[in-house]
């Protein structure tokens, strides 16, 4: 069964890559075939071969069959601030539908598995009338949410979550990624992210189960992130 997600996170730097290059990688210990998107990235690096992202370039490797850079990340920026500044900066504009047409492109091939990045947190902006949340609702892609785990996750994970499902879009499931590994009381905040993100709401969008807690990593390459991931959940997605 083919399965698509869209991965966002509780804010910048929570981990998002990290997390869905693990993903990949479990999806590839089983032999399914890999696909992923970065529709748009900002802090890119002039290369020989045009503007590169470190993040883009992380998931480009995860993927099996392999995929050219330009189809997982169509829109390189180099400034590394938000990405509708730095488009703006560069004379481009950025739109739902610009977006939503190259990952539609990459969602046709039907891998197994395929997993479009987001920027930032969920309310990261386009232009002055569009934000990139709306790009999962163009694509009807669930949601896959990466919490960042560190002073202050649990309100930050309860309202990313409040506010995928007031914009009509379904949790596929969430993982804990520990970014301060000294976090006072981690298991404490570990039990209260999986009670709250983990509950059955009343507005019949069901529960988000937890698919991993990856600790924090001195080398997190996707193999090791891997090794604390779930994917039954996502391949199991209905």
């Amino acid at each position: 069964m083919k399965r698509a997600f869209f991965v966002t996170g509780t804010d910048t730097d929570a981990g998002k890559t990290v997390i869905a290059a693990g993903l990949l990688a479990a999806a590839r210990r089983r032999g399914l075939s890999t696909a992923a998107g970065k529709p748009v990235a900002s802090g890119c690096t002039r290369t020989p071969h045009g503007l590169r992202n470190t993040d883009a370039l992380a998931l480009q490797r995860e993927c099996r069959p392999e995929l050219a850079y330009e189809m997982i990340n169509p829109v390189a920026l180099e400034p590394a601030i938000a990405p509708h500044i730095a488009a703006r900066e560069v004379g481009i504009e950025l739109t739902v539908s610009a977006l939503a047409a190259p990952m539609r492109t990459l969602l046709a091939r039907q891998a197994d598995l395929t997993l479009i990045e987001g920027a930032g947190g969920w309310r990261v902006p386009l232009n002055e009338h569009e934000s990139l949340c709306e790009l999962p609702h163009a694509l009807a892609l669930p949601v896959v949410l990466v919490v960042g785990v560190r002073l202050g996750a649990i309100s930050h994970a309860r309202l990313t979550l409040e506010a995928i499902e007031r914009d009509g879009l379904r949790v596929a499931g969430w993982v804990a990624n520990v970014i301060e590994g000294d976090t006072a009381r981690l298991a404490e905040n570990l039990d209260t992210l999986k009670h709250w993100l983990g509950l059955d709401r009343d507005h019949a969008m069901g529960r988000a189960p937890c698919l991993g807690v990856v600790p924090r990593l001195a080398d997190p390459e996707p193999e090791r992130v891997a090794d604390y991931l779930d994917i039954d959940e996502l391949m199991d997605w209905a």
